[in-house]
């Protein structure tokens, strides 16, 4: 999508000498027509592969993952972040998430009412670099039973291991722009 490149360049600003901050208009602050327009993409995508419902993590996938279930007509579920899953009842599915950026591993949990083996589900996220989010939400479509269509990408950055390891499971990875690389100074490239 040439307008989220065109976005990116403009408005992404490079932190810590190497987190990429989105947050003008894609995690803080949210462009609502550009949301419109990522959805729009994601139909044109998997608009004929029968999805149900749409699975994203909290917090900043939400937007995204609304707008595009609007595309699609369905609803959309949140996995919840939980440093103490133990305060959850049983009936939630649970896994593990490692967070590069914080250097930390949390649960990620779903109502097992909500997602059963009769769905078919496109898992939808803002970014995807290590993959440890998307391995998560991944695990837990597994676990439920349900049919996983694909995963609707944002922004993938190439130079780093999740997209490669997330294809190599064999999931459809979907991204609407590909950063092959940001340099010290932050300038980004884009990979075609």
């Amino acid at each position: 999508m040439e307008c989220l490149k065109r976005r990116i360049l403009r408005e992404g600003r490079l932190q810590q000498g190497r987190f990429l901050s989105l947050d003008h208009f894609l995690t803080h602050r949210i462009d609502i027509d550009l949301m419109q327009q990522i959805g729009v993409e994601f139909h044109r995508r998997f608009g004929d592969c029968q999805i149900n419902k749409i699975l994203t993590i909290e917090s900043s996938g939400i937007s995204v993952a609304c707008l595009t279930a609007v595309q699609f007509g369905v609803p959309v579920l949140v996995a919840k972040k939980s440093r103490h899953p133990e305060n959850y009842p049983a009936d939630f599915f649970r896994s593990k998430v490692k967070s590069y950026r914080h250097d930390t591993v949390y649960d990620i949990l779903v109502s097992k009412r909500e997602l059963t083996r009769d769905d078919r589900v496109l898992i939808v996220d803002d970014v995807l670099a290590n993959g440890g989010a998307m391995s998560g939400l991944i695990d837990l479509v597994q676990i439920s039973g349900a049919t996983l269509v694909g995963a609707g990408i944002v922004i993938e950055k190439t130079f780093e291991p999740g997209g490669k390891l997330l294809r190599q499971r064999g999931v459809r990875v979907e991204s609407l722009a590909k950063i092959a690389g940001v340099d010290e100074k932050g300038k980004i490239t884009f990979e075609e």
